[in-house]
């Protein structure tokens, strides 16, 4: 093999810079949605308020709503006129005098004059009279008209991604739309002779397709709408016509196998023939044949060729992945946890390694994670049975119990 001229064995860093850098020369373009519609989605724009929140002085209580400085001073009960009644809708515009007081629910708009609410709890009936029993203080139970957000606050930073918190906020003001970044529309492909669908019998050498089940709902966690294609025979010509295909009409096309050195790795060459190979084999485990390339003469997607062990699959998606999709919408790479190592490990090779455990907190809050010794690439059970990776650094290293590392949830 000739010396490549594209990063080549790279560290995980240097992949996840590199994933970043081509995330954001193919940042996808905005798009309005629905607030319905917008869960998930990364905001494209800010959003600055145009309205006070709350819009008008209101109460936070039912009771009565009346001026503080009617109130005994020693604390002693208080007897008020019931003048009206304010309940949440429109504002019925009374006013309090002194003396006097008025019903109201929480919501309500506060009428003219008053300047406290007392919790009905607080209070008596008589007749037409209300006891207040001992003093609220000054302002107690009014919310106060912008005191959340004020007119021009900024309210949402373009790059959010849209919890169902901010999706409310953006409603109280009003609005019923929201400019989002276009999610990344994605083909899915496993490669390999071997290959059999779930549900058919097995032939001698074959296994079962688990990578594209995998990858489509990994894929779906993320809010998107993957097309699973076919599985690809190990055969140059179907192999170009079927991502030269996918690669005209999708975004992103990821594949799972056919991507390290073997005589049936197709990938690698094709990719290098046929499109820009940006990055190919990361100094990680597991997980290292990863190849991300654009397509130019297959197409205008990106091509994120994922290698064939199925924990390599879920590793390499997490990890680089959904990096990717994520800085294709404009979104910030997600923060690892940090934990201590429930059992001593020791780490024997070079690569960062990504290892699959078991991540709690106990009772005191500390955040704990137990490896699983099941470490093969291969072994999907460990995996299963797992729900993080264990960010192990590169370099060999012996691990004592209770050693700080990043984990990655999943």
């Amino acid at each position: 093999m000739t010396e490549p001229t594209f990063p080549f064995r790279v560290p995980f860093a240097q992949a996840c810079a590199i994933v970043d850098t081509v995330a954001a020369e193919r940042r996808l373009q905005p798009q309005t949605v629905s607030l319905s519609r917008a869960h998930g989605h990364v905001l494209a724009r800010d959003v600055v308020a145009t309205l006070p929140q709350p819009p008008f002085d209101n109460s936070a209580m039912d009771g009565f709503a009346l001026r503080h400085a009617d109130l005994a001073t020693d604390g002693a009960p208080t007897r008020l006129r019931l003048t009206g009644e304010q309940f949440a809708g429109p504002d019925t515009a009374l006013a309090v005098e002194a003396g006097s007081c008025v019903r109201i629910t929480t919501g309500a708009p506060l009428p003219v004059g008053a300047d406290t609410v007392v919790m009905k709890e607080n209070t008596a009936l008589d007749g037409d009279d209300v006891i207040v029993q001992g003093a609220p203080r000054l302002g107690q139970h009014v919310r106060r008209a912008g005191e959340d957000s004020d007119v021009g606050d900024l309210l949402l930073r373009a790059g959010d991604t849209l919890t169902p918190a901010r999706i409310g906020l953006a409603a109280s003001q009003g609005l019923a739309q929201l400019d989002v970044v276009r999610r990344p529309t994605v083909a899915v492909f496993a490669t390999g002779d071997e290959l059999v669908e779930p549900g058919m019998s097995l032939g001698p050498g074959q296994i079962y397709n688990s990578n594209r089940d995998q990858l489509m709902g990994l894929l779906r966690a993320e809010g998107l709408e993957p097309v699973a294609f076919p599985t690809l025979p190990d055969d140059a010509a179907q192999v170009t016509s079927a991502l030269r295909h996918a690669g005209e009409a999708f975004d992103l096309v990821l594949t799972c196998g056919g991507v390290s050195a073997g005589e049936k790795d197709l990938l690698p060459e094709l990719l290098q023939r046929r499109g820009r190979v940006r990055v190919w084999k990361v100094m990680m485990k597991p997980g290292m044949p990863l190849l991300l390339a654009e397509g130019d003469t297959l197409g205008p997607a990106l091509f994120l060729c994922l290698p064939g062990n199925p924990v390599s699959v879920l590793a390499t998606w997490l990890a680089l992945g959904r990096r990717l999709v994520d800085g294709l919408q404009g979104r910030a790479p997600r923060a690892l946890r940090r934990a201590r190592l429930a059992s001593d490990w020791t780490k024997t090779h070079e690569r960062l390694e990504l290892l699959r455990g078991r991540w709690w907190i106990d009772d005191d809050g500390i955040s704990w994670v137990e490896p699983n010794p099941a470490d093969g690439s291969h072994r999907m059970q460990a995996a299963a049975d797992s729900d993080a990776l264990i960010v192990l650094d590169a370099g060999p290293r012996a691990y004592a119990t209770g050693t700080p590392v990043d984990v990655l949830p999943y």
